[in-house]
């Protein structure tokens, strides 16, 4: 049990609870580490179908860069929604810095995505994100975010 009192891990209808996004945009599969403003570890488990592959060297499928980096974001929301006084707000990703990709991203892969807290205001913050295959950085960069309050109904 986490100190927000969410019970790892947290599958995909739990995640559904706490981000808007619904497939085939929700990119992250399970959340397997949480610590309350500091880091979130979630993991996406890379599919053959998923419709967003594009042929990378030789033709073989892989994921768009934007595709990971968004799944990182994704992770690093869960962590800032999972808060009790922002679970009604919205996470806007506002860019992302000192990205590098350094390998690609294929079918059958386990991506571990990893978001830690820079920086925490009640409006926005950083995060530093980190992807990983097999324990090999994949993905990295420093992601800005702005909290928003919910549509009006």
């Amino acid at each position: 049990m986490t100190a927000t009192g969410l019970k790892l891990p947290l599958e995909l209808v739990d995640i559904k609870r706490i981000l808007p996004h619904r497939h085939p945009f929700l990119l992250v599969d399970r959340i397997v580490e949480l610590e309350e403003d500091r880091r979130v570890v979630g993991v996406k488990n890379v599919a053959s179908d998923d419709r967003y592959f594009i042929a990378g060297p030789g033709g073989r499928p892989v994921m768009p860069a934007s595709i990971l980096t968004e799944a990182m974001a994704q992770a690093g929301a869960v962590l800032i929604l999972t808060k009790p006084e922002n679970r009604a707000r919205l996470v806007y990703f506002m860019g992302i810095d000192r990205v590098r990709y350094r390998k690609p991203v294929v079918a059958g892969d386990i991506v571990m995505l990893e978001a830690t807290v820079v920086r925490l205001r009640s409006k926005m913050g950083s995060l530093k994100g980190v992807a990983r295959v097999n324990g090999q950085r994949v993905c990295e960069g420093q992601m800005t975010f702005a909290l928003g309050d919910p549509p009006a109904r």
